[in-house]
């Protein structure tokens, strides 16, 4: 167990995770945020036993079905197998007991590897989880950094907005006073041919 785990142990242990991988949110996530190789690895890793298990499972069901029918044949054939006439009768009996010792073999041997795999498949999950909350709180903090310094450039704007259009203001009240000091000094026909000079340029 990872530094990190074993950080998140006592919290990680009272909470029920979803399989990640079959979680649609989870796949979400990753519109958001780009998933790494370990992320990939896991998601990949974590599949695959999920798959075993579903493969075990279905080879269970199938030796379970086959063991009960071949039980059902035993006991369909008990009455001329025990007689000892029905010498047929008698050698299908052996095999099927020797094919019912097959199928208890191979259920144990599933028995085993069934009873593994939910602790890998949980381990798996977990440090998937794990990489997966780093990612996102890392993209998290980086947007956090990025909102700040906007949040300080939209407010340095509107200090140097406000600036300018106070700016604005007095050029535009100035070149309203010139206007009216020349107007009245040089007079409106004056002015006009300044104004046809001027506007022209």
């Amino acid at each position: 167990m990872s530094r990190t785990e074993d950080l998140y142990k006592p919290a990680l242990e009272k909470t029920q995770i979803p399989l990640l991988t079959l979680d649609h949110k989870w796949h979400q996530l990753f519109t958001q945020v780009e998933p790494d190789r370990t992320v990939r690895r896991l998601e990949k890793e974590l599949n695959e036993l999920l798959k075993e298990q579903s493969r075990i499972k279905g080879e269970v069901d199938k030796v379970r079905t086959l063991k009960k029918k071949l039980m059902k044949e035993i006991v369909d054939n008990a009455e001329s197998s025990s007689s000892g006439h029905n010498e047929k009768a008698q050698k299908k009996a052996e095999e099927n007991t020797r094919l019912i010792n097959d199928c208890n073999d191979k259920l144990d041997g599933y028995r085993e590897k069934i009873k593994l795999l939910p602790e890998k498949i949980d381990k798996v999950n977990t440090e998937l989880m794990l990489r997966t909350m780093e990612i996102c709180y890392d993209r998290i903090k980086k947007n956090e950094i990025e909102i700040s310094e906007t949040t300080q450039w939209v407010s340095a704007i509107r200090i140097e907005l406000k600036k300018r259009l106070i700016q604005k203001q007095e050029q535009e009240m100035m070149n309203q006073a010139l206007y009216s000091y020349m107007h009245d000094i040089f007079g409106a026909e004056v002015i006009e041919l300044f104004d046809m000079k001027y506007k022209k340029d």
